[in-house]
């Protein structure tokens, strides 16, 4: 285990956010040969994040492909067609109405791989897809999860009504709830959490309760697997966020959790 789970804990939720350091993040669209309007689009979501968007036409090089760069070296890559088609042609009701994006290979590695980096997102109608780039790797957690079978699985959200309102959400968490996954969610109790979903409550009033978006899987001891969204609300409908795959972070994510809520 990372060392770093023996580190104190934080007083506050937020401070995991700013534990986050600056680094050099790009995208870059490579040999585009589709419309023009999909870079535009790209650009328009990431338009206010630190992650440039360039585009860059090589002799000899991959068509319609997009790169994430870290300092400069390419650390993934996703077709462009993959990437159209899971975030820059839909909105974030696809995940919220069905269970889409739950298999990891249908994940676009460019957007998965932006762990560690710290935004700041708005929801519709201010921007019609920052916000949705959370409820993606949401889904990518709770599949991942699935996927893995066992372990720890906490999650947020808000309010107990969002369990029942959005049926891919519901549908979702009947699945965690018949696994072998511990699922804990967390929430103020506006509505009773459907008896039909096996998972342990945990409901609250307090800011951080009505304030926050976690979404935590810790694996089985010595296994891999390791993920953690954390966001904060902190004006309407303006989320500050992010998420990483260091096994230590997420095990103090974890702890903070338990202990504070």
């Amino acid at each position: 285990m990372d060392s770093s789970v023996d580190e104190p804990l934080p007083e506050a939720l937020s401070e995991f956010i700013d534990e986050v350091p600056e680094t050099d993040t790009s995208l870059v669209v490579l040999n585009r040969t589709g419309p023009e309007p999909l870079v535009s689009l790209l650009e328009e979501a990431f338009d206010t994040q630190d992650v440039t968007v360039a585009e860059r036409q090589v002799p000899e090089g991959t068509t319609d492909v997009v790169l994430l760069l870290r300092e400069g070296e390419i650390v993934a890559t996703t077709p462009m067609e993959r990437l159209q088609n899971t975030f820059l042609l839909i909105n974030a009701d696809r995940y919220r109405t069905g269970a889409h994006g739950l298999d990891e290979v249908d994940m676009p590695e460019v957007l998965t791989g932006l762990d560690e980096v710290e935004f700041e997102v708005r929801g519709f109608p201010e921007s019609n897809k920052e916000k949705l780039l959370l409820v993606l790797i949401s889904r990518f957690i709770e599949g991942r999860a699935l996927q893995a079978g066992e372990g720890r699985f906490d999650v947020s959200f808000q309010r107990f009504s969002r369990l029942d309102d959005e049926y891919g959400t519901r549908k979702v968490y009947r699945w965690l709830g018949d696994s072998a996954v511990d699922v804990h969610v967390y929430g103020v109790r506006d509505e009773p959490v459907p008896d039909s979903l096996d998972v342990t409550v945990h409901a609250g009033t307090h800011d951080e309760y009505r304030r926050s978006w976690f979404v935590v899987f810790r694996p089985p001891d010595g296994e891999d697997g390791h993920i953690a969204l954390v966001a904060l609300e902190t004006g309407d409908n303006v989320w500050r966020a992010m998420w990483t795959y260091d096994p230590g972070r997420v095990e103090r994510i974890g702890r903070y959790v338990a202990q504070n809520f």
